[in-house]
This record gives structure tokens, sequence and C-alpha cells, in this order.
């Protein structure tokens, strides 16, 4: 059994009190608000070039991504590691603004004293920032 919802009170508070909609329904609301998501636009994350490199000794590594795109972006980095302990690894992730064009050291990650072995698996993304002129 479906329940009723052909329509409902709508109400919202001001600084001015309760303001009165009147009787809205369901349907025209769903279509207003699909609407109004569709003249947002959606945001798209491109992939881009990262290392995960084991520093000499073993126990720390360096997480560096290259911002590929054509403007300033806002850049994230996922790097998991496996270690010599077995249940142990380690996974970091890194976020930051990034110049376009270039490459920059994200952060770094320590082992908690067990020696890295490998990259387990790894990811980056970057999102180019919003220009307030509109360009």
């Amino acid at each position: 059994m479906r329940p009723d919802l052909t329509g409902f009170r709508l109400v919202a508070l001001s600084s001015r009190g309760l303001i009165r909609f009147g009787t809205i329904r369901l349907a025209t609301i769903s279509l207003a608000l699909a609407f109004a998501g569709g003249l947002a636009g959606s945001a798209h994350a491109d992939e881009v070039p990262f290392a995960c490199t084991i520093l000499p000794g073993e126990e720390l590594a360096s997480i560096a991504m290259t911002n590929a795109l054509a403007g300033d972006a806002s850049c994230i980095v996922t790097c998991k590691f496996a270690t010599t302990k077995y249940d142990n690894n380690p996974q970091i992730t890194c976020a930051k603004a990034v110049p376009a064009g270039k490459e920059v050291e994200m952060c770094r990650l320590t082992s908690g004293g067990d020696k890295f072995v490998k990259l387990s698996e790894g990811r980056a993304d970057c999102m180019r920032l919003s220009n307030p002129n509109g360009e």
C-alpha cells in the first residue's frame, strides 16, 4: 500500500515569522528541485600523474603529484602501501591547491616502524579551481 502524498502544506520560518505557501503538490516540488539541480551543473575531477615513492631506509614514503590541468586546481592523492608486517597497510590521503603545471610533494607517510615493501594502490584527482571573474 502506497501512502497518499498528493499534497501537503509548505511552511517556512523567516525573520518576519511563519510564512505559509499553501498546498503544493509533491510532483511540483520534485520537478523544481530536478530543474534547479540541472542548472547547477556537475563537478568533474580529472585524473592526474602522481608518484607514491618509498624513500631510502624504507620507513618513509613521499607522495607527489603534478597538476596537468590548464589552471590552478584542488588536488587529492591517496596512496596505500604494504609493509613487512602482515595486515599492516598504511594509507594516506593528502589534499591541497596546486598551481597549473606544477609538480609538488603533497605529504609524507611513516610506516609506523615496519618497512615499506611496495605500493598496493593509489590514485590522484584534480578539480580546477573556479575563478570569481567567471573566466
